[in-house]
């Protein structure tokens, strides 16, 4: 559910990014990322303030084991960060579908995660024998961090090379 609430904005996001940059109203393309992005990294930070507040009440809704609660609990934190991240990664990706840049997000979000994810990921599990807590969240944090740089970057010239200003 989670996931669904935070990454409807985007959707929204290319729908309008999309209609606006047809319509040659750049502002409003502007204006209309700006406002998803702060929408959707709002929602994310309810979403963890629900997390912090009532871990263990989550847990416990699917669970009635100490250990699964424990493990739960000691991932939260990567949970929240992901949730945060993977929130504005879908607005960065809704502006470039808005845009027609379709084959600009895939690739940077195919090497971003295998080229800089995984290898992140492996080191962190298996050198600082953090294991099970990065199986998930060390490849897609690295991936959306890194996708968010080249994405900015793209979009940046991309408009620019149209005599645009991002």
């Amino acid at each position: 559910m989670v996931v669904y609430i935070t990454l409807l904005p985007p959707f929204a996001c290319s729908t309008r990014v999309s209609n606006e940059v047809g319509a040659g109203n750049v502002d409003r393309a502007k204006n209309a990322v700006t406002v998803t992005m702060k929408l959707s990294v709002f929602l994310a930070l309810s979403f963890i303030l629900l997390l912090i507040i009532g871990h263990g009440l989550w847990a416990s809704l699917f669970t009635g084991s100490a250990m699964i609660a424990a493990k739960f609990a000691a991932i939260t934190p990567l949970l929240m960060i992901s949730i945060v991240l993977d929130s504005t990664q879908g607005v960065l990706s809704g502006v470039a579908r808005g845009c027609g840049w379709q084959h600009l997000a895939a690739t940077t979000n195919l090497v971003a995660y295998y080229l800089a994810g995984m290898p992140v990921a492996i080191l962190l599990a298996f050198k600082l024998n953090l294991y099970t807590h990065v199986t998930k969240t060390g490849p897609v944090h690295c991936q959306v961090v890194i996708a968010q740089c080249i994405k900015h970057a793209c979009i940046a010239q991309l408009l620019k090379n149209k005599g645009l200003e991002y």
